[in-house]
């Protein structure tokens, strides 16, 4: 497939920061990969490059954050020779790809939801995608319709389920003045927290917990965006300890 024109269209869901959403390349060195890197959506785009090395066209985009969040996230990439549009959740951003050429030159296959095992260093690397999709949509072709009805060809379809799973974790929502308050372990000498959270507030109390025999307390905050803990010993000479992350 050689285009001048592209409109590639999805919507996502996933609890993973990392995979690859969907990979085409040809032998003239073009490609185009959508994927998530650090909870953040990465597009890289390549309409050519020469031997000689003057003309070098990896472009690379990167947008969005925390879209590991297990909601739904739509995308839309439209493409008219080097000029980009990329929309995620109906926020576009524009750009242009550099080099010289305007057509994508895909002769292998489009793959969704990961890539196949090339042997290069960039495959090895990467991680298949690992959620939901659903209305993917290239070129005015409905791929999920098509994958369900068993209509693409050629195609190598493994191991897909035509339904969402959700997850089995149960979040808990705290507005400014609610906290949870559970019984603490008497007669042990560990104290040991898990959890992980989700926040766009830069300050807040996460954990806090005396101990036992007034020997102190130890506390967990966000303070300037940063993950700090204090633990406070009334018996020591060095009677507060502070990290920060």
């Amino acid at each position: 497939m050689k285009t001048l024109k592209d409109v590639i269209s999805l919507k996502f869901k996933t609890s993973e920061s990392e995979g690859v959403i969907f990979h085409g390349e040809g032998q003239q060195g073009d490609y185009i990969t959508l994927e998530l890197k650090k909870a953040k959506l990465v597009l890289n785009l390549n309409l050519g490059s020469n031997q000689l090395g003057s003309i070098y066209g990896h472009t690379s985009m990167m947008t969005g954050s925390l879209l590991d969040d297990h909601h739904w996230h739509s995308i839309v990439i439209e493409r008219h020779g080097r000029s980009i549009n990329l929309t995620l959740d109906r926020h576009m951003q524009h750009f242009r790809t550099n080099g010289e050429f305007d057509y994508l030159d895909l002769d292998y296959e489009i793959t969704f939801g990961g890539m196949p095992f090339s042997g290069k260093p960039s495959s090895n690397s990467r991680k298949n995608f690992k959620g939901c999709m659903e209305s993917i949509n290239y070129n005015g072709n409905n791929i999920t319709d098509l994958a369900k009805r068993k209509k693409l060809e050629p195609s190598n379809v493994g191991n897909l389920s035509f339904s969402c799973v959700e997850p089995h974790t149960v979040p808990v929502f705290f507005n400014a003045t609610s906290y949870l308050e559970v019984p603490g372990r008497p007669s042990q000498d560990v104290f040991s927290v898990s959890f992980l959270f989700r926040t766009w507030n830069p300050d807040g109390l996460l954990v806090f917990s005396n101990f036992a025999d007034d020997l102190g307390n130890v506390e967990v905050d966000i303070n300037e965006g940063k993950v700090s803990v204090h633990i406070n010993v009334t018996h020591m000479k060095k009677n507060r300890i502070d990290i920060s992350s």
